[in-house]
């Protein structure tokens, strides 16, 4: 089981191809759009499971769970969790929380 809180990707169809709009590439006609993004868990899930997530710009999404702790494929290296909390403690002390602004 994978904890909720715990940093994943998910995968879902925007739209199935018979939804594409008719002025798309005759190719693009062919293939469903789909979407991949990453979140925090809302609820505990097991890959495969269909859960919810808050993104970074806190949106909620849902979609099918694909991986836990999903790393970048452009080879900037394996997900570091301390670097994700470093970047939303910046993200909130630079949007004025008063917890964290200087005394």
């Amino acid at each position: 089981m994978i904890e909720k809180g715990a940093w994943v990707q998910i995968h879902k169809i925007v739209l199935h191809p018979h939804e594409r709009a008719p002025q798309v590439p005759d190719d693009t006609k062919k293939v469903p759009l789909e979407m991949w993004v990453k979140g925090f868990l809302l609820d505990s899930g097991k890959i495969g499971d269909t859960v919810r997530i808050k993104t970074l710009t806190n949106r909620i999404e849902e979609g099918e769970l694909v991986e836990v702790n999903p790393s970048y494929q452009h080879h900037f290296g394996h997900f570091v969790r301390e670097i994700l909390d470093i970047g939303q403690m910046v993200k909130t002390f630079l949007d004025g929380d008063d917890q964290n602004e200087a005394r």
